[in-house]
């Protein structure tokens, strides 16, 4: 579209107000930090290992990566409107079956279940590029998206409130009715966007090989995996150092787990200010910069004995700052590499982000013992971001070449 519609609130005959498009991406970001606090009494209750129990971190990013792919693609055969309905009347019954889950294995198939919350987030970005032009819509998705850096940082700390007040199950009941309160909203403002005629999956599939030979497509999207994956390790692992090693009650844990995400709200106001100034590439190497920097400190603070859980979470904020710089620019640059592979290299690379995000936080999981302390985890938290530097620097390298090419 050229220009934007009229938008009128509660009237499903027209586009959703940006209100609605704010809860469908903020509620997979509740859902995603809300119990975090509650990690290692939840494995107590389902007489389970930490490791085992943190696949209910893991195992629904896994799920979230598939959802990257497949999700753009049936919204535009079935429509924006219907498949966000059904991905919510789904997500409140996963999450009323967690609620009541009596084993391990039960709550982790419905916590898996509760992934489909994440096509709020594949398709409020969609919503957005059907009706606002191009000049307006970066605006648009830049209140969207400010749900999910917000909600990070207050999801933990209501689920640690609730924990210490009621048990760990709260979280769940309030995540039944923040579903139920969102499926309202879209039912009565969400009215149809898509058009008919978007990419298949077959189009989609046939623009893997000329994306995959592409060395700047793969230095983006490594770097954007390996920067998500720093902090998804710190998902896996930042519940038992904060309860077990530090000894923070619920409400205190969730506090230290939203740390990260005051660091990233700067960095993403820092990359709407800069980025233009400074190009994609260079904010995305300051932002590796600033997030190694930040885990180098704070890991030979933690072998020098110096350690603390204001020090540990305090410096987390850096990788949290670090990845608000690193993730906007190099999510920008790969879908500049190839522009008429826009969709595709959006779907695989946030398949890629999701997906090693998911292998990283499962990993953090397995290191973690009272014995080795935050060191185990400190360290991989910097070489996956260390990483991340090398693989933008194959960018920088490719595009000295091309440039290169261009001269002669």
């Amino acid at each position: 579209m050229t220009t934007a519609p009229q938008i009128r609130f509660f009237d499903r005959t027209t586009p959703p107000h940006v209100a609605t498009l704010v809860l469908l991406a903020g509620i997979p970001a509740l859902n995603m930090s809300i119990f975090l606090p509650s990690l290692t009494r939840m494995a107590d209750f389902f007489q389970t290992d930490y490791a085992t129990m943190q696949f209910a971190v893991s195992g629904y990013l896994a799920a979230t990566a598939v959802l990257q792919i497949i999700v753009g693609p049936l919204s535009d055969r079935f429509g924006r409107r219907r498949l966000m309905l059904v991905s919510l009347v789904v997500f409140i019954a996963a999450t009323i079956g967690a609620l009541f889950s009596t084993s391990i294995a039960a709550f982790l198939g419905f916590r898996i279940l509760q992934a489909v919350v994440a096509t709020g987030i594949v398709l409020s970005r969609a919503i957005v590029r059907d009706i606002y032009p191009p000049d307006e819509s970066a605006s648009k998705i830049g209140y969207v998206t400010m749900g999910m850096a917000v909600i990070p940082m207050i999801g933990p700390t209501i689920g640690g409130i609730l924990d210490q007040a009621f048990g760990w199950q709260s979280s769940f009941v309030f995540l039944s009715l923040a579903g139920a309160l969102v499926f309202v909203f879209v039912l009565f403002d969400q009215g149809e966007t898509g058009q008919p005629g978007g990419i298949t999956f077959a189009d989609q599939l046939k623009g893997y090989p000329d994306l995959l030979r592409a060395p700047r497509f793969w230095g983006y999207a490594l770097c954007a995996a390996f920067a998500s994956g720093s902090f998804f390790a710190f998902l896996g692992g930042a519940a038992f150092v904060a309860d077990t090693i530090y000894g923070l009650s619920p409400m205190l844990t969730g506090a230290a787990l939203g740390a990260p995400a005051i660091g990233y709200a700067l960095g993403n106001f820092l990359t709407g200010r800069y980025a233009v100034r400074y190009g994609i590439d260079r904010m995305t190497v300051v932002g590796c910069i600033i997030g190694i920097a930040g885990l180098a400190v704070s890991l030979a603070l933690s072998v020098a004995g110096y350690n603390s859980a204001w020090l540990f979470f305090g410096f987390s904020t850096c990788l949290g700052l670090g990845n608000g710089l690193t993730l906007p620019n190099a999510t920008a640059g790969l879908l500049s590499v190839r522009p008429h592979l826009a969709g595709t290299a959006s779907g695989l690379g946030g398949a890629l982000m999701i997906g090693g995000g998911a292998a990283l936080s499962q990993f953090a999981g397995t290191l973690l013992d009272v014995e080795s302390g935050t060191v185990a985890l400190q360290a991989l938290m910097l070489v996956s971001m260390v990483l991340g530097l090398a693989s933008i620097m194959v960018v920088l390298w490719r595009s000295r070449q091309l440039a290169r090419r261009r001269k002669a």
